[in-house]
């Protein structure tokens, strides 16, 4: 897979599981990603969560995503360092989009939403056929 099947895979299946650090301690928890491109891997979280002041602590993550196929399971993993972007109009784009965001915003205003660019991730590719194969990586 090459990174333009990686960033098809990631946007087809936007759940999925981000591991930080806090502290020698790894916490993991499931998420939406917004969008992977050439730009990086968009993702938000609301200033009040744990996830946020872990990101700000250690910005070095680890995301999981899947096909969800079982017959044809695929993973990716991607590794790298996020950083907070600040950009009104894209975050104006993922509330556009996200219905479950909107009340939050419309009661508590943008300022508690942050979003997160991984941009220079490293991916590793997963399958059944390739389980006992050293891993590859792939720069994004």
């Amino acid at each position: 897979m090459d990174k333009n099947g990686i960033f098809a895979l990631i946007n087809g299946n936007q759940a999925c599981h981000l591991a930080t650090s806090e502290n020698n301690v790894p916490h993991v928890r499931g998420i939406l990603v917004y969008r992977a491109d050439d730009n990086g891997i968009i993702f938000h979280t609301g200033k009040f969560k744990e996830l946020y002041r872990q990101l700000r602590a250690n910005p070095q993550v680890e995301l999981c995503f899947n096909n969800q196929d079982m017959q044809n399971l695929i993973q990716v993993r991607v590794s790298g360092e996020v950083e907070q972007v600040e950009d009104m109009v894209l975050k104006q784009e993922i509330v556009s989009k996200r219905d479950f965001l909107k009340p939050w915003i419309e009661e508590q205003g943008y300022d508690g939403l942050a979003v997160f660019r991984l941009k220079k991730g490293r991916a590793t590719v997963w399958t059944m056929a390739t389980n006992f194969a050293p891993n590859t990586y792939i720069d994004l």
